[in-house]
Order: C-alpha cells, then structure tokens, then sequence
C-alpha cells in the first residue's frame, strides 16, 4: 500500500516543527518532562505514516495509519498542556495545533475512505 502523498509530506512537516518546539521548550523554557512527551507522539505520527507505505494488506494500512491518528490525538493532548501551563503561549499554541488538528482530519479522511473501499 501507499499513503497520500499530501499526509507523507505534512508527516514529515509536522515532525520537523515538533523537533523545533522541543529544542525550543528545552533550551529557552527550561522544560523537559512534556517537551519529550510531544517531541515522542508527534515524531511518531510520521513514523507510522512511513510503515504504512510497507503494509503487508489494506487492513495493515489501516491500521498503521490508526496508530499514526492516535499518536495525533495524543500530541494535541501534549500541546493542550503545554499551553495550559504556560509554556507555549496563545499564538505558537494555536498554530501548532491547528497543523496536529489538520493531520487528524486528514488520517481520518484516508481511514475512512480505505475502510470503505474494502
């Protein structure tokens, strides 16, 4: 199987920018324990999206690509904490989350289309 190309590239897009919030939150912000639990899920969403390039069925690729949408859900959790404790301020908050919100919305729509094409 393969992914969307557009879910590869906003992966891969999104790992980056987390690796950039993590390296900020621990340099400038002093934080550790939350910045590696986001820099972990949302590292991990690429990932996931990667193995399923490899899946050895649809149902595979369904769900490697579930995995990937649960570790969104997670780092959005992540980033929800981070804001609410007032490491990520409103503006950084609001874009990094909306780019997470956008990565659900799209594994979604691909799950959903696969599970109804099989």
């Amino acid at each position: 199987m393969r992914t969307d190309n557009v879910i590869d590239q906003r992966a891969v897009a999104f790992g980056v920018r987390i690796v950039k919030a993590c390296r900020f939150l621990q340099e400038n912000q002093k934080e550790f324990v939350l910045s590696k639990q986001v820099l972990r899920s949302g590292t991990a969403i690429g990932a996931m999206v990667k193995e399923s390039e490899f899946a050895e069925s649809k149902a595979d690729f369904v769900h490697k690509l579930s995995i990937a949408l649960k570790e969104a859900n997670e780092t959005k959790y992540w980033l929800l904490l981070l804001h609410e404790s007032e490491y990520l301020d409103d503006s950084s908050y609001e874009s990094v989350n909306e780019d997470c919100l956008n990565l659900i919305r799209l594994l979604v729509s691909i799950i959903k289309r696969m599970k109804c094409a099989a």
